[in-house]
């Protein structure tokens, strides 16, 4: 199944996803307009199935093996988000799937993976995650899906575009957090074949921190201990995606986790949109106007709404215990 990523397959990609992946919506804001002096566009993958863009990539490169009888069950390593839209995509396809999560891990993620059909084996780190998913595709004779770097997943991730210039005719900056860069590549080749003047712009946390140096230095470097709340993002670039981004980003946008807090906050408060760390890092520039999205329409891809809330809910209800008269 190797092969490249073009406009081409992103669009085969979509005749596969029609009927089974949702159109998400485009929200618009009048303050976030206001605060570049401009339009911006919010393309909603929390709404996706899953909630997360993931479902795409994970359904589109498990029906190509489908397709091909090539396998019954399939295997991945993920953070939550791929391995959930692996689960559901196992599901619906007829097959078994089996994710890796390396420690941190979200409980619901775990949960919702385990939900969706998947079996799920935990490990300390991403270091033993790598050795154990060489045992599990072996016991299993699984196929392995990476979250990222194949070209099939990436091509699903590309529909999130075709979808997005659809809904608004013309865009000039694009605005997408960056982990792996599956969802940005597909991003790229599907945008820039379109629209080839679309300025796309990476966003990534301060904590996880790799995309600029590894473009710089045509080399993947290695985020051996990241430090951001984005769980999504604390991946570094693969062989396929790192030269598509060399070749097609305007540049790097790094944010805060202060700022990423901000937006999530914002998201919530204003614009009734639960979304999760990884997306609000793409939202963050809008927040404190960066100059190069001003008097521009700005297309934001929110990637993803699975948010934990259980620490919320125990401070509301320690809160609401303590007050007299209970």
């Amino acid at each position: 199944m190797d092969a490249d990523v073009t406009f081409c397959s992103i669009t085969k990609a979509a005749s596969v996803l029609r009927g089974v992946a949702h159109v998400t919506p485009v929200v618009t804001s009048r303050q976030l307009d206001a605060t570049v002096w401009g339009n911006v566009f919010l393309k909603c993958e929390n709404f996706q199935r899953t909630g997360a863009f993931k479902f795409r990539g994970a359904y589109h490169a498990l029906w190509q093996m489908k397709s091909l009888g090539i396998t019954k069950a399939v295997a991945t390593i993920s953070s939550g988000n791929h391995g959930q839209g692996m689960a559901l995509a196992a599901s619906l396809l007829g097959l078994s799937a089996h994710v890796v999560m390396p420690e941190p891990v979200s409980l619901l993620k775990y949960h919702a993976v385990v939900s969706y059909g998947g079996t799920v084996t935990l490990t300390e780190n991403r270091l033993i995650a790598e050795e154990k998913i060489r045992e599990v595709v072996a016991q299993e004779a699984a196929m392995y899906v990476h979250a990222f770097n194949d070209p099939q997943v990436i091509a699903g991730q590309g529909t999130v575009m075709l979808e997005f210039l659809d809904q608004v005719k013309s865009l000039d900056v694009l605005l997408a957090p960056v982990g792996g860069g599956g969802l940005l590549s597909g991003l790229c080749v599907a945008g820039h074949h379109l629209q080839p003047t679309l300025k796309i712009f990476a966003c990534e946390p301060y904590g996880a921190s790799d995309v600029e140096a590894s473009i710089r230095l045509n080399r993947i470097v290695p985020m051996p201990h990241p430090n951001t709340l984005a769980d999504g993002l604390r991946t570094s670039l693969g062989s396929r995606t790192l030269p598509i981004l060399r070749d097609h980003l305007a540049s790097v946008l790094h944010v805060s986790e202060e700022e990423m807090l901000l937006a999530m906050r914002f998201a919530y408060e204003r614009l009734k949109l639960v979304i999760e760390p990884s997306s609000a890092v793409a939202l963050a520039p809008i927040l404190r106007a960066e100059a190069a999205l001003l008097g521009k329409r700005v297309g934001v891809v929110l990637t993803g709404g699975n948010v934990d809330l259980d620490g919320l809910w125990s401070a509301l209800e320690k809160k609401c215990s303590a007050r007299p008269g209970r």
